[in-house]
């Protein structure tokens, strides 16, 4: 195993965190980081959304370990300090959406190696949520799953919809998929808006936590999608939605304030996930676990009530 950087000076997680390079099947380079407890009631692997990376959930992991958690988080080929999938490392990539399913494997086999407290229990964030959710219909190992403002769907103007589907479909056999998909910026996204307009929280310390983080360390940073990028999330989605939920139990936080998924294609998926539930937060922009304390603390202390009550169960998935 070999030692990779962790930035514990932005983390802001429990005492011990460690982070490690991995090699995915493919042979790129990801990077996972965890954070162990003594007598831990089973490990979360935390699945963060895109331009995330694993410091960003330190906060998150500390509240679980007070709560007899240990947790995992990724690095995803693209993003933070794993490799990067073009020259240009300011946009996101990926050659195919399963791709991440190679990283998933991987980090299961160092979860293992590294023989981290069993049971599993998954959190997916936005794109980690449509990673996840392939994840579980793949028989992913979890006892249980929550998501926040999973990507099942994006928001979108309807009248763009087609013209996106269109654009980036073309886009690689035209020789153009790398490009930066329309309206997108180079810049991260938390260091060109603000607190007022931003969609992610609506927390002051939260936001500006986010701006520190990359601040401090701009080689975790991350700009918009590419075209391939995009054109490979719509199919992904659209085919996520065509197949049943698994039958593994399931709790999922959508914001009132929600603008960046579609909270529809949320609302459905949870209508048939067999004793799946819904909750809605007043107030919640994209980010609620980076959000004010209240609303971290009832999200977390519900999520853990979860795992707790399915800590004997097998994923029947």
């Amino acid at each position: 195993m070999e030692p990779a950087p962790f930035h514990s000076d932005i983390a802001g997680g429990p005492d011990g965190g460690a982070a490690y390079w991995l090699k995915t099947a493919d042979g790129l380079r990801i990077r996972v980081g965890h954070w162990t407890i003594p007598d831990a009631k089973g490990t979360i692997l935390i699945f963060p959304g895109r331009t995330e990376f694993i410091e960003k959930y330190g906060r998150a992991a500390k509240a679980f370990a007070e709560r007899g958690y240990a947790s995992l988080a990724i690095d995803w080929r693209g993003q933070g300090i794993a490799d990067r999938m073009m020259a240009n490392r300011a946009i996101g990539h990926v050659g195919h959406f399963d791709d991440y399913q190679r990283d998933v494997e991987a980090t299961l086999a160092h979860a293992a190696a590294l023989d981290l407290p069993r049971p599993y229990f998954l959190i997916g964030h936005s794109m980690g949520g449509c990673i996840g959710l392939r994840s579980l219909m793949n028989g992913l190992d979890v006892n249980a799953a929550m998501f926040s403002a999973p990507m099942w769907g994006v928001q979108m103007n309807p009248a763009l919809r087609p013209v996106a589907w269109g654009l980036s479909a073309v886009s690689k056999p035209f020789g153009f998929d790398q490009t930066l998909a329309p309206g997108q910026s180079e810049e991260s996204y938390v260091l060109r808006t603000t607190l007022e307009e931003n969609a992610l929280t609506g927390d002051a310390e939260m936001f500006d936590m986010l701006q520190e983080q990359l601040a401090k360390h701009p080689d975790l940073g991350l700009g918009g999608p590419s075209l391939r990028w995009l054109n490979m999330s719509l199919r992904e989605m659209f085919q996520l939605s065509t197949l049943p939920s698994p039958a593994v139990p399931c709790l999922t936080f959508l914001g009132t304030d929600e603008a960046i998924v579609d909270p529809g294609r949320i609302r459905d998926r949870m209508r048939k996930w067999p004793g799946g539930q819904l909750r809605v937060i007043d107030g919640g922009r994209h980010e609620m676990l980076m959000d004010a304390p209240q609303m971290r603390t009832a999200i977390i202390d519900e999520t853990v009530a979860l795992f707790d009550a399915n800590k004997t169960l097998t994923n029947a998935a």
